[in-house]
């Protein structure tokens, strides 16, 4: 609720409300006029406010709650009730007492109290905040005889002519009397139409909202002058529990700590068996819960309850999910299909067969031996479940659904902002924030304290310049961190693998990629899970020091941080292997070390996608599962066993007062605060990019994601209804600069591209199958990608301590590269070999690039963002508003024309009247009635 100097004070009777005046036993010196409270009283407050929901005449219903704290006076003190004229005369013996800390006098003899300015200051400025919002016509009452000691609530209600005035001020769009005929589908449509609705019922949600509508009421901005055009035959219906929860604004009293919560109620239980039908129970039974997880949600009655902005997000999260199950389908025969064939793939059939004796180079220096190829056998095999032909086509068919995925949720968005009448809306200008104001004021002082001339003042770059700077180092370093902790990670891979190459068993050493990769990337995961937790407060503390001016600039400034960081410290450990891993090795006789000490790490015989993969399956799934469904499950059923043990705790010392049931207020208060969009978002956001980035490498991430999702919606969900606060009420016509942080999927076919070329070996398969195969087979393959070495070539002191540990002496071992032999004039120079593929790789990349946007600019040209029926409906409904005004103009017309002949007549009847009154016809028509003109 916006309180402004424009809003004059409402007289009493018009109201319709019992003022009485409250004078605080600390505020000496202060009398209270201005501030009003209101106390309506009834005999059975508890049974006619159905405990909380209504004031206590039972008829005002509570659309908001204000909390605060307040500290009980000493019992050394008397206190007396400050007689009023208005007071009710019926009243309990607990409502006789006195309110704590308010309206109290000192009795006789008693010595004057301790003054605690801090809690008189919050007591002054709430006092002088409620009588705002009383005189700009809401209506109020107080509560401090809870069960929660020490803390109060302020009831607001909000009536008929503040809501009408605030619709319009909002520019509403309410539903007129007019009602059409939604256009439907005929012939072949129609009858398709009807089979998918009969076959779909099963999983319909029983909710009156969810069922297809066949009219649909004409909506317009409310205005006062217009009401006749709008259905008000049930006025406490017309606006709706969302509506009237948006009327209060207080977040500047919320950041000075004068209140301590606000939020609107709930419309009351959600279990029990006397519990009254609502919402909030309708919502729970078809939305949050998981017996029902393979049922659309009601997006309608969402909104209805939440507000657009929470039900937008509810509807692109379930479009996102509904479009993972074709993906999921297609992932799955891409993997079947690596299964079935894994028996005829030729490379890995050489790397497992023992009698080509291929004997491998060591994997680190002195205390690794010479090996056999035959031994990464296992891993050969596994990497073809996730390297084969087939996921070429997978990846260009995700790009395309990523392109046909963001043009379903445009056409979605779209069908939503007309059947919620968001079609014309506009977001209003968002107000200053308590800190911005408070940072501007104190600048103001400091000029005013220097005598200059202090005009409107605001924040400049040169007072956020500390702030930048801050923001900037602490991003760096922020950077920097993750990218030392995943160094950190790579030192321990090759120190690890080292050690476990030592192991005299060959199955020890056979195992040693998949254990190491393994537990590195349980490490990163323990790593990246902490640290999105730390990277989430300091983004919300770098936002927060540049003082935005606005919350939605807030809210993008903060967006922006936390992506960027959780982004950084999701992929970084991916990106490693999908692009650097075996980069960077060198040869035998001529490695690249790490501090001289460390030797880089080698990609397995097969390639890098297998490692890829583990590290992508193990850091996606552990996300979810721990960060994600674990933690969001886990700490609120935590806080909600605490609270239960204090209650229980509580309880013992007082068990009468605890028996009484608790105000609907009081429970709501006991939930967690709604602490916004962000972390549901975001989570999300960084889930596609782990479904499409790299999913060339783990084609079953779709099916994981949908998986997860489908779990996530109900979770979410059953938060939102039973464990947090109702949220405030917030327009939204789209899911904001979240749209713009899935644009990165434009991205995704050159990524792709990469992965496939760099990382995987279907490129060198194809260069080595149509340039170097003597029978167009893939025999030899193996061979050909094996360079040769001479292991008198070692440098000093990295030859293998036990060179017979094979039981042979080996002269020649290979190493995965295109090399030229010791043999050769230009011994261990890069062969020709290497030239062609690399030409290869960069030539798929472009040729793969620019196919799979030329298609995805094809899908986005075919789809037309707006659907073609919403733009008819939307263009009908224009035309029919121009025909109610219309016939409002003609209707005043003909009644103005009326008027006029009528006066005409009356005027004619007056002058041939008689003779007498013609004589005197201007006494005579002084006397005649006119009627008035102006309608």
């Amino acid at each position: 609720m916006r309180v402004n100097k424009k809003y004059s004070c409402l007289p009493a009777e018009e109201k319709g409300i019992h003022i009485i005046n409250i004078r605080a036993i600390e505020d000496i010196g202060y009398d209270q006029h201005e501030s009003t409270l209101l106390n309506s009283l009834s005999k059975n407050p508890d049974a006619d406010c159905k405990y909380g929901l209504y004031f206590r005449d039972g008829k005002r219903k509570v659309d908001y709650i204000l909390v605060y704290h307040y500290k009980k006076s000493s019992a050394g003190r008397t206190l007396a009730r400050r007689p009023q004229q208005n007071d009710a005369s019926v009243r309990s013996t607990r409502q006789d007492q006195p309110l704590p800390g308010k309206g109290v006098q000192l009795e006789m003899g008693d010595s004057e109290p301790h003054m605690d300015y801090h809690e008189d200051d919050k007591r002054f400025r709430r006092e002088e905040y409620e009588g705002n919002l009383v005189e700009a016509g809401l209506e109020l009452e107080r509560d401090e005889d809870t069960k929660i000691h020490g803390i109060g609530f302020v009831k607001i209600h909000a009536p008929w002519n503040v809501l009408c005035r605030e619709a319009e001020f909002l520019k509403l769009k309410m539903p007129t009397k007019k009602m059409y005929q939604i256009n439907q589908t005929h012939g072949l449509l129609k009858k398709i139409n009807s089979v998918i609705q009969k076959i779909t019922e099963p999983i319909q949600p029983k909710v009156a909202e969810h069922k297809p509508q066949t009219v649909k009421r004409l909506s317009y901005p409310f205005s006062r002058e217009k009401q006749h055009l709008f259905d008000l035959s049930d006025k406490d219906s017309f606006f709706d529990s969302k509506t009237r929860s948006t009327i209060v604004r207080i977040t500047s009293l919320l950041a000075n700590g004068v209140y301590s919560a606000a939020y609107p109620l709930h419309d009351g239980d959600y279990e029990g068996e006397n519990v009254e039908p609502n919402d909030r129970k309708l919502l729970c039974e078809e939305w949050a819960s998981y017996g029902v997880f393979y049922k659309y949600q009601p997006i309608d009655l969402v909104r209805k309850y939440f507000g657009e902005k929470i039900g937008l997000y509810f509807a692109w999260l379930g479009v996102y999910t509904q479009m993972l199950i074709p993906a999921s389908i297609v992932g799955i025969i891409v993997f079947l299909y690596g299964c079935a064939t894994v028996d005829e793939n030729i490379p890995s059939m050489e790397m497992c067969d023992q009698r080509n004796n291929i004997t491998m180079c060591p994997l680190c220096d002195k205390t690794c031996s010479y090996w056999k190829m035959s031994s990464a056998c296992a891993t050969a095999r596994a990497s073809h479940l996730f390297d084969n032909p087939a996921t070429v086509f997978f990846s260009v068919f995700m790009a395309l659904w990523a392109a046909t995925f963001m043009e379903h949720w445009k056409r979605k968005q779209m069908r939503l902002n007309y059947r919620w009448d968001l079609t014309g809306f506009e977001e209003e200008e968002d107000h200053p924030r308590a800190e911005y104001e408070a940072k501007v004021l104190e600048k103001s002082l400091r000029k005013e304290h220097k005598h200059k001339e202090t005009d409107k003042e605001k924040l400049t770059w040169k007072d956020r310049f500390p702030a930048y700077l801050t923001n900037f180092v602490g991003i760096i370093f922020m950077v920097g961190l993750t990218f030392a902790i995943v160094f950190g990670v790579i030192i321990y891979r090759i120190s690890t693998a080292a050690a476990l190459a030592i192991s005299s068993t060959p199955s020890g050493r056979s195992s040693v990629r998949v254990t190491v990769t393994a537990t590195a990337v349980i490490i990163n995961l323990v790593v990246i899970i902490i640290l999105d937790e730390v990277y989430g407060c300091i983004a919300r503390w770098l936002t927060q020091i540049e003082v935005p001016k606005t919350d939605k600039n807030f809210e993008e400034r903060l967006i922006f941080k936390a992506f960027l960081l959780k982004f950084v410290n999701a992929y970084t450990p991916i990106f490693y292997v999908a692009f650097f891993k075996g980069r960077f090795v060198g040869r035998p006789g001529d490695y690249v070390y790490i501090f001289h000490s460390f030797r880089m790490e080698e990609c397995a015989p097969g390639g890098c996608l297998m490692e890829l993969c583990i590290q992508l399956s193990i850091i996606m799934l552990g996300k979810q599962l721990i960060q994600n469904n674990l933690f969001e499950i886990g700490i609120p059923k935590m806080k909600k066993f605490i609270r239960y043990l204090k209650l229980k705790r509580r309880r013992s010392l007082d068990h009468e007062e605890h028996m009484k049931k608790k105000q609907r207020y009081e429970v709501d208060y006991n939930l967690e605060p709604f602490a916004g969009l962000t972390p549901e978002y975001m989570e999300m956001i960084i889930q596609f990019g782990f479904v499409t980035l790299f999913v060339a490498s783990f084609p079953l991430a779709p099916l994981f994601a949908l998986l997860n999702n489908i779990i996530e919606i109900r979770l979410d969900a059953k938060k939102f209804v039973t464990e947090l606060r109702r949220p405030v009420a917030v327009r939204a016509k789209d899911i904001g600069k979240w749209i713009l942080l899935l644009y990165p999927c434009l991205f995704i076919p050159g990524l792709m591209a990469f992965v496939i070329s760099f990382t995987s070996d279907f490129i060198p398969r194809l260069v080595y199958l149509y340039m170097y195969s003597e029978n167009g087979t893939m025999h030899g393959f193996v061979n050909h990608t094996l360079s040769s070495f001479n292991v008198s070539d070692f440098q000093a002191g990295t030859a293998p301590n036990d060179p017979l540990d094979l039981g042979y002496e080996v002269q020649i071992c290979r190493y995965k590269d295109y090399r030229e032999p010791p043999w050769s004039e230009n011994k261990y120079d890069i062969s020709k070999d290497f030239w062609a593929v690399l030409a290869a790789r960069l030539a798929f990349v472009i040729v793969f690039q620019n196919l799979v946007m030329f298609m995805s600019e094809f899908v986005d040209w075919i789809i037309p963002d707006i659907p073609k029926d919403i733009s008819q409906q939307i263009h009908k409904e224009k035309v029919l508003m121009v025909e109610v005004f219309m016939r409002e103009e003609q209707g005043k017309l003909q009644m103005l024309e009326t008027w006029k002949d009528k006066d005409k007549r009356k005027g004619e009847n007056c002058n041939n009247h008689s003779p007498r009154l013609s004589r005197s016809r201007s006494g005579s028509l002084s006397s005649c009635h006119s009627y008035p003109l102006d309608v």
